[in-house]
């Protein structure tokens, strides 16, 4: 029979969460379980046993100071406190990391304390609303009762959300629609691509957005991806030109590179901010006045990304869960403006794979990375590949289409902007054939803005995008004489 008179508690799952956060410190997720308690609405007052509420308080408190959490500095600030007797002493906290096998489960031990201290919550709202059905003399009219109980009941479900009250998000809407109309069109809502048609046609990298670039390996969706976090770091174009909509100013990026080790990323993102052909340059095919010039351009570039404000985590098949920690904690250490996800298809998410769905693996984490973008309020670019049905369908463009975003339909659904990208010269029956220079951005899907092709220049020797009309003109005068197409060492970089 029901015990109505104790409410309903786990102690054990209580242990077991406070046990997962000291044991995560030791690993090299660092805070991750810490993440996840704020992410699941944990507070203090959802621990029933007082010792493990004022530990999970101090742990909190140390958090939000941006203090090292670990055994040695929780006991440590317990004892200033004068807390350390209360909560059991030494002997309790390590009996918590002893008796926690693994981090593997913390999101379930989280879950049981949040839906115990949900029920407490709804008996103490419930009991309070009887007691006023009961107490006639100072609640004679029971609409008003009734309206006090789905009042308290709501404020449960809504506990944690910051809901923005309506006319203050109308207000903030017309503060950024008035500004459009004192900029004479110098200024779009997000952030700039670097490329200035494609800026036109998006008005920005919107906050909130996750935005998909998609494309068949070697066509040059990272290239695309890093020259915009290089645009985007600097507060310049891809031209070199401070971005006019916001003065040149820089903004933080943060890039997960699932596939390719940081000194491949920093490698080609100078090389291609220098224009060093590095396969010209590695075969000692430059003449000596040509490498002077290329040394002096290599040292301006190093000179110039040292100062970006860029960070890279290029930990290999990362999953979903703990790069939503990691990108929480560098919004809040960094002030990062703009995630960039390299790519899709190689996150995990080790709750969906246990359901043997490849599919439904990759939905969540498209789904997760969608609520990534939402939660910290910045634009997300994650990359993804694309079905050979393009060209299985006898197009002679061979033009991808959304329907061809690989493993999930979720994809197409969950993103806010698709770029499919594609180089007409790796199409033999494109009329654009001969044209190596030629790319092509399709923004076929743009939630809050116009749809269609850009056309853009793509130096592969330098794996670097630009405007079309501007790059003609003064790179071509840079371009030295390349290998022949046919050459059998001249490959394409299959990272692209």
């Amino acid at each position: 029979m029901q015990d109505f008179k104790t409410p309903p508690h786990s102690i054990e799952a209580e242990r077991a969460v406070l046990g997962s956060i000291l044991l995560d410190t030791t690993s090299r997720n660092g805070d991750r379980v810490m993440d996840l308690c704020l992410t699941g609405g944990l507070s203090a007052e959802s621990f029933f046993d007082p010792r493990n509420r004022e530990i999970y308080a101090t742990m909190l408190d140390m958090n939000r100071a941006s203090k090292p959490l670990d055994m040695v500095t929780l006991m440590e600030t317990l004892k200033v406190s004068g807390k350390m007797e209360a909560i059991g002493g030494a002997a309790y906290l390590q009996a918590l990391y002893d008796q926690t096998p693994t981090t593997a489960h913390a999101e379930y031990y989280i879950g049981i304390v949040r839906g115990k201290h949900l029920r407490r919550m709804m008996i103490e709202r419930a009991t309070k609303v009887v007691e006023n059905c009961f107490d006639e003399g100072q609640n004679p009219d029971p609409k008003a009762v009734l309206g006090e109980a789905e009042k308290s009941f709501l404020e449960i479900g809504l506990k944690g959300e910051a809901t923005k009250p309506w006319p203050t998000a109308i207000e903030e809407s017309f503060r950024r629609i008035d500004a459009m109309f004192e900029s004479n069109g110098t200024t779009f809502e997000g952030l700039s691509t670097g490329l200035t048609h494609l800026d036109e046609k998006l008005q920005g990298l919107k906050n909130a957005e996750m935005i998909v670039i998609a494309a068949r390996p070697s066509v040059g969706k990272t290239s695309l991806a890093m020259n915009i976090a290089e645009s985007c770091a600097l507060g310049q174009d891809l031209n070199n030109i401070p971005v006019k909509c916001d003065g040149g100013k820089k903004h933080p990026v943060m890039i997960f590179s699932l596939e390719m080790p940081v000194e491949a990323l920093t490698k080609r993102m100078i090389a291609g901010r220098a224009r060093v052909n590095m396969w010209r340059l590695n075969r000692n095919l430059c003449a000596k006045s040509e490498k002077q010039m290329l040394s002096n351009n290599l040292f301006q570039a190093v000179s110039e990304l040292k100062s970006a404000p860029i960070y890279v985590d290029d930990t290999a098949a990362l999953d979903i869960m703990d790069l939503r920690a990691r990108a929480r904690r560098a919004k809040k250490q960094y002030g990062i403006e703009l995630i960039v996800i390299d790519y899709l298809q190689l996150c995990t998410c080790h709750e969906a794979a246990r359901q043997g769905s490849r599919q439904i693996e990759v939905g969540m984490i498209s789904q997760q990375i969608k609520a990534m973008a939402k939660e910290l309020k910045i634009p997300v670019i994650v990359l993804s590949q694309l079905s050979r049905a393009n060209e299985q369908r006898g197009d002679k463009e061979e033009k991808p289409k959304l329907s061809d975003l690989r493993d999930s339909g979720a994809i197409e659904q969950d993103a806010d902007v698709v770029f499919l990208l594609r180089r007409p010269s790796r199409t033999a029956s494109s009329k654009d054939a001969g044209d190596e220079t030629l790319a092509i951005i399709d923004v076929a899907k743009n939630r809050n803005g116009e749809t269609g092709e850009v056309r853009v220049n793509f130096f592969r020797e330098y794996t670097r995008f630009g405007d079309r009309e501007i790059e003609r003109k003064g790179v071509e005068n840079m371009m030295t004489s390349e290998p022949p197409p046919d050459h059998p060492e001249y490959v394409e970089d299959p990272m692209l």
